[in-house]
């Protein structure tokens, strides 16, 4: 069995990736910028990424200081993820479990911290995890293993004992270069052939992860 678990936030501990894709349209207004000419594109490329990859990213489809848009976006997300976000089905139940098996657990997201904490406190999760990683804390953002690799230091466990729970590609692929055993949940985009390639699992969401773990599957 694993012997530590990192979660990633977004699309995997609650359902904010379509609040984060609401926040693009007015940051823009705002700012007076063009939205980009795809966006489902421009947000399912997005996800997963932090610090200079996003802002590259960004760069690629939006004109202007890719970092005063951020700004903005994350200015936005402040207000509206204040009022709560709702939780994926089963996170509770999965984060009870480990607590019951002595497990460690850490976030891990490519999200800024204040945004990460200030989620765990308004579900109430906060008290399940023992430490946060965020993207910003690390020299390169998913899908590096950067953010995977120092949770699994602050968890004081090698990347091997660690199981990854992540919904995006760019986390898979992320948990995958870490060495980490990586269970995909997937969120807003089913995985592709080669997704599949790189994760261990796929579960439907987090009542089957915590099924596994019990019954020493995983």
């Amino acid at each position: 069995m694993v012997k530590g678990v990192i979660f990633d936030m977004d699309g995997l501990m609650f359902d904010t990736e379509r609040l984060w894709d609401t926040l693009w349209e007015p940051a823009c207004r705002e700012l007076g910028l063009p939205l980009p000419p795809d966006m489902q594109k421009f947000t399912a490329g997005g996800r997963g990424l932090a610090g200079e990859n996003l802002c590259r990213h960004v760069a690629s489809y939006i004109p202007g200081d890719p970092k005063k848009l951020l700004a903005k976006v994350w200015q936005l997300a402040d207000t509206r993820f204040a009022e709560g976000v709702p939780c994926k089905k089963g996170l509770k139940e999965l984060l009870t479990a480990l607590e019951d098996l002595g497990m460690p657990r850490i976030v891990a997201s490519s999200s800024p911290r204040n945004i990460i904490e200030m989620n765990l406190q308004t579900t109430g999760t906060a008290r399940y995890f023992h430490d946060v990683v965020s993207g910003t804390e690390v020299a390169h953002s998913k899908p590096a293993p950067d953010t995977f690799l120092l949770a699994a230091q602050k968890l004081r466990l090698a990347p091997k004992d660690c199981l990854v729970l992540e919904d995006s590609f760019n986390g898979i692929r992320a948990g995958r270069a870490a060495g980490c055993v990586t269970v995909m949940v997937p969120d807003l985009m089913q995985p592709t052939e080669e997704i599949t390639r790189l994760y261990d699992r796929k579960c439907d969401d987090l009542l089957q992860v915590r099924d596994l773990l019990i019954e020493g599957k995983l």
